[in-house]
């Protein structure tokens, strides 16, 4: 255990139990316990394996190569269609994370295998997200701005495109293009 850690384990919160058995069953498979994001991460050699969160709903066990591992029991879970590499399982209750212990154990066995071996997700290249047709219009038209949105880290790029593609309307897409413009002329991505 890791006293900086204990912060999160002691503070009153409704996970406060389960937050505890998910540390004892990450500890007794041999992992570092770190603190990272704010959260109480694992790691394998100084590769993290998985970290514990929690939100209104549930509290979950995030795996950061979870798309690797053979989710042979089903209880992977994508948080959203963006996230290509991490995978979580949630839980609602403590009799829930004690039933399901030897099956977490073993998620987290398969995925300090998936470290040993050195193995890496494929992530989808920024140039495989759809462009906005709104953006790809200022691209055309502003050369400073497609130089500007270009030198962007491909992590920035991203960002930009799923936050331009979300919107329904035209006229929300060309807003947010616009109000994000001065931060992509910085070379800021949309969360700095």
């Amino acid at each position: 255990m890791n006293p900086k850690v204990d912060f999160f384990f002691d503070k009153d919160t409704q996970w406060q139990k389960e937050y505890k058995e998910l540390r004892k069953i990450a500890l007794s498979c041999g992992l570092q316990e770190e603190l990272k994001w704010g959260c109480p991460c694992y790691t394998y050699n100084g590769t993290n394996v998985v970290l514990i969160h929690g939100f209104k709903d549930y509290c979950a066990y995030l795996f950061h190569k979870g798309a690797l591992l053979s989710n042979a029991d089903n209880l992977l879970i994508q948080q959203t269609e963006n996230v290509q590499s991490a995978r979580q399982i949630r839980f609602t209750s403590l009799k829930e994370i004690v039933k399901l212990s030897p099956t977490l154990k073993s998620n987290i066995y398969e995925a300090i295998e998936v470290e040993k071996a050195g193995l890496k997700v494929t992530l989808k290249k920024t140039k495989e997200y759809s462009m906005p047709d709104e953006l790809q219009d200022k691209l055309d038209r502003d050369a400073e701005f497609k130089t500007a949105f270009e030198a962007l880290t491909p992590g920035r790029q991203r960002g930009y495109l799923l936050h331009f593609s979300q919107p329904k309307q035209s006229k929300t897409r060309i807003s947010r293009i616009e109000k994000c413009t001065p931060l992509i002329f910085e070379g800021k991505g949309y969360n700095d």
